[in-house]
């Protein structure tokens, strides 16, 4: 926009030099060529176009003599090529009509072409501090992203690792209260038992039952704690993460798309059947690559184990296989087995288990 300014400002004052002493008909001819040339170059902006036009004005400033009042409209269209230097050619006209214009008006032309020069350079500079700044506030914009991006992994990351950190301290507190309380719990019962064995005391023998009945009831929560402490610490990616992992038959990729962690039926279940699956490979399968896929669905949740071998066709069911299908429909799962393209096992089980 501030270029069709430029432009305006120099074509009036142009125009305002020329009509001076132009009264006739044929005075507005000048104008509508350099408006005419200068639109055309607006439309089709070119280096080439815009010293073609210029080079023509020249000619015909040479044979035309008003011409020469319009050349710094023109000269302006250069000068926003990369051929500035091609403007000097404009000399060549006004030498031509050295004597056949006043001087005062050849002095306006080249004044005006000098102010057409700075008024270019002054947009352009603008233009280009413009697009810097555009292109560092892209800049800035996109860093900016990558770093709440980054921020969000890293926070991600944090929370992924502190929930490790805490169902594997579980899993050391069920260790340590199995291995100390547990024991001694074990061990005062056997103990009771013995000593309830050989009392001759009926009294006593009360008193004993009481106590074996107690302790066998601290014995029985503990375990039931221990056990509640150990599923809670069993975390599905970590743990599908390390089978992958530690599986050095072929390559081997996991896809894991689960928010949250299932229910505990339901982590046992998909671990016990991806180890399977993958036992499977290693046994039956020549597969080159294999593909772990979970993922989680409003209503279910989806896993796919599906490898690149050839040797994927039993000749009947394997007891795995069959495993599989039995820990599957324990939940009210499906599964289904595909021998294209390699081996593929497809198990699906619903969210809310089925009786």
């Amino acid at each position: 926009m501030k270029r069709y300014v430029d432009k305006t400002a120099v074509f009036i004052l142009c125009t305002f030099v020329y009509l001076q002493d132009k009264f006739d008909l044929y005075a507005v001819v000048p104008m509508i060529c350099a408006v005419a040339a200068s639109a055309f170059f607006s439309y089709r902006r070119s280096t080439v176009l815009g010293v073609s036009l210029y080079t023509a004005f020249c000619v015909g400033a040479a044979l035309y003599p008003p011409l020469l009042f319009f050349l710094p409209v023109i000269s302006y269209d250069v000068f926003t090529t990369e051929r500035k230097y091609w403007a000097l050619l404009g000399i060549i006209p006004a030498i031509l009509c050295v004597g056949v214009l006043p001087a005062t008006y050849l002095i306006s032309a080249v004044l005006l072409t000098g102010l057409s020069f700075l008024l270019e350079h002054r947009t352009g500079e603008y233009e280009r501090t413009k697009s810097e700044y555009i292109a560092l506030q892209d800049a800035e914009k996109e860093f900016t992203l990558q770093l709440e991006s980054k921020n969000r992994e890293l926070l991600e990351k944090q929370d992924f690792e502190i929930n490790i950190a805490t169902l594997n301290e579980r899993n050391r507190i069920a260790r340590d209260i199995h291995d100390s309380i547990g024991h001694l719990l074990s061990n005062a019962i056997l103990q009771t038992g013995a000593m309830l064995a050989v009392c001759r005391d009926e009294k006593m023998k009360s008193m004993l039952s009481t106590l074996k009945e107690t302790l066998t009831a601290g014995m029985n929560s503990v375990r039931d704690s221990i056990h509640g402490l150990y599923d809670d610490s069993i975390d599905l990616y970590a743990e599908t993460r390390a089978m992958t992992d530690h599986f050095d038959f072929c390559d081997i990729r996991l896809d894991y798309e689960i928010d949250e962690n299932p229910d505990r039926n339901i982590r046992y279940a998909l671990l016990y059947i991806i180890k399977e699956a993958l036992s499977n490979v290693i046994r039956h399968s020549d597969a080159k690559a294999v593909t772990v896929t979970l993922r989680e669905h409003p209503a279910l949740y989806q896993l796919i184990v599906r490898d690149n071998g050839t040797k994927n066709s039993p000749a009947g069911e394997g007891i795995g296989l069959k495993n599989i299908e039995q820990r599957a429909a324990g939940l009210g799962g499906i599964t289904n087995f595909g021998f294209e393209n390699g081996f593929t096992v497809f198990v699906s089980i619903p969210k809310e288990r089925q009786a």
